[in-house]
């Protein structure tokens, strides 16, 4: 959410930030309906004032034995023109549902392109591995009969998987190890959230009204989340925090659920981009002078898992056309496959700025003890997600004769197995 404050001050800087994500100039259009709304306030304001106005002097009147009767009759008539006005703004308001559907502004940093093709690398890390015929997730999977695609169809359709043996165990042992990495290494503190919540939640962090088609939906009007941002960011909403409760640090395994709606043909084969998957997800809230810093912060604690587990990625800022929408600046990590022979993301850790703190109403105060507020920042990003680290093991420390060799780092939580055979 935008700060119509802030684009009164500054039209012209807006319309250049929105340009570099694309998009036309939108600030004549606001401040007409920021003034509109205005006007309307300003009624409001007036009415009441009227309403008050005739209260005192009906009281007066009556005071002195003189007939009131005409002066609460039109006290009735503003009171009913007041009412219909106050319940008119609350039902619609234009000015913030359009508010609502503009993407963030996005920081300086951000390269300018239209799609992922103009993204910049920052690094690689690791070496990838040196295969003579690698193969591709789902030939291993299936060939160790630990990963069932048709069963699941049977039971839920395309874009599910069924895990066993040892591949099961894996999703487990990757889940506590992330949840320990983040913990103890990073400070973190583990939650366990609803995986069910309330569209105000969702439009709390931009998934509604915009993403409403990726999303799915209860009959009784409850959405799966899509990833546990969602929750986590969201224990601070409508809050008002004191200074030295910053940063917070959350971290938490969930299942998401997600449509695809906008993904047709696209993977679909394997476990790259599934309706349910398991992610372990972080997020931070902190005071806007820390939100650069914690942004590097974030993607170090994704990138220790990766390097603990051996594998070669590289890190991504995203340019302007592939950042998401809530985001000011996002870095993606990819992990290298040698099945594909390309790089895929398995983390994207992103800074909101005060874009979602705006929609939850989430605020601290910079002084203890004083009355001033102001909005906090939001980092999330994905430390790291479930499947595609399974797949990058696979692909990765696969063997000539179909076995997978299991990250040193993972052998503790795999109950000391090294070695996955069928």
């Amino acid at each position: 959410m935008h700060d119509i404050k802030w684009i009164r001050d500054h039209p012209d800087a807006f319309d250049a930030a929105l340009a570099k994500r694309g998009l036309a100039a939108l600030s004549a259009e606001l401040l007409a309906l920021d003034e509109a709304r205005r006007a309307q306030m300003t009624q409001v304001q007036q009415l009441q004032a009227r309403r008050n106005e005739l209260a005192k002097q009906a009281g007066q009147a009556k005071a002195k034995g003189q007939d009131a009767e005409p002066l609460f009759a039109e006290s009735r008539e503003v009171g009913a023109q007041l009412k219909a006005l106050e319940e008119a703004l609350a039902a619609n308001d234009p000015l913030q549902d359009r508010l609502a559907a503009i993407p963030n502004v996005l920081d300086d940093a951000v390269p300018v392109g239209a799609d992922e093709t103009a993204n910049v690398e920052v690094k690689r890390e690791g070496t990838p591995p040196t295969l003579s015929t690698p193969k591709e997730h789902f030939d291993l999977g299936e060939a160790l009969g630990q990963m069932d695609f048709e069963t699941a169809a049977k039971m839920s359709g395309a874009r599910f998987v069924l895990l066993s043996g040892a591949l099961a165990r894996m999703e487990r042992a990757l889940t506590s190890f992330m949840l320990d990495n983040h913990t103890q290494d990073w400070g973190y503190t583990e939650v366990v959230p609803p995986l069910m919540m309330r569209a105000h939640a969702m439009y709390g962090t931009g998934q509604l009204p915009k993403f409403e088609e990726d999303l799915f939906k209860t009959t009784t009007d409850y959405y799966l989340i899509p990833t546990a941002e969602v929750p986590l960011t969201n224990m601070v909403a409508d809050a008002i925090m004191e200074p030295e409760t910053l940063p917070r640090r959350y971290t938490a395994y969930t299942p998401c659920f997600r449509s695809e709606a906008g993904s047709a043909g696209r993977d679909t084969r394997g476990m790259i981009r599934q309706h349910q998957f398991s992610k372990v997800e972080l997020v931070s809230i902190v005071p806007p002078e820390m939100s650069q810093d914690e942004h590097e912060r974030m993607l170090s604690a994704a990138e220790s898992i990766l390097k603990k587990l051996g594998l070669h990625y590289r890190v991504m800022l995203l340019c302007s056309g592939d950042t998401g929408f809530g985001a000011q600046k996002t870095y993606d990590i990819e992990v290298w496959l040698p099945g594909q022979g390309a790089y895929r993301e398995i983390s994207s850790c992103s800074n909101f700025g005060a874009f979602q703190a705006r929609r939850m109403k989430a605020r601290y105060r910079p002084v203890k003890g004083e009355k001033r507020t102001e909005f906090v920042h939001t980092l999330n990003g994905s430390g790291l997600a479930i499947g595609r680290t399974m797949i990058a093991i696979l692909e990765n420390y696969q063997q000539a004769d179909g076995s997978i060799t299991i990250p040193d780092a993972l052998v503790p939580y795999m109950g000391g197995m090294t070695k996955i055979e069928r």
